[in-house]
């Protein structure tokens, strides 16, 4: 598991996985990991992105991916480092959890604690989903905005 994508004592919610704390109003409590973790805690930004993420199927995830791409600009535009970042991760969880399901049978990776072997393609649908999101993904990380972005939050927040 990657570093807490959380600064300081940050409280969970009673009902739910979701930090106590509005990022958009406490950008400096946030983070950056390049992994996935706190998709599904940093609100308001997980409510705004989760809703449009699919991997289901190819029509879904191709317009879901242009939908999180078109949120990330969105933030990018108000200056939302923190939403960028989420818009970044929901990218690359689209790309990561469809690739999983595109080389090993129902997206199990391990079966009775044994890693399988990955099959090329074992679901050709979910690689071409892959492929969609990888796309939007490229497209962040390429976006000379994003890194000028991550750098001015860490240093303004104290990140190494």
């Amino acid at each position: 598991m990657g570093e807490d994508p959380v600064h300081g004592d940050v409280g969970e919610v009673d009902d739910g996985p979701e930090y106590d704390l509005n990022f958009r109003n406490h950008p400096e409590h946030y983070r950056h990991t390049a992994d996935e973790q706190g998709a599904f805690k940093i609100e308001p930004y997980k409510s705004e992105l989760l809703p449009d993420w699919t991997v289901a199927d190819l029509d879904g995830a191709t317009t879901a991916a242009e939908s999180i791409h078109d949120r990330y600009r969105e933030y990018r535009d108000n200056g939302e480092f923190v939403g960028m970042d989420m818009a970044r991760k929901y990218l690359q969880m689209g790309w990561t959890r469809a690739m999983r399901y595109a080389k090993y049978p129902g997206g199990q990776k391990y079966v009775d604690g044994e890693q399988r072997e990955p099959q090329e393609w074992y679901d050709p649908e979910k690689r071409e989903i892959a492929l969609a999101y990888k796309e939007h993904l490229d497209a962040v990380r390429e976006d000379p905005a994003y890194e000028q972005a991550r750098q001015a939050h860490a240093e303004r927040y104290g990140e190494s």
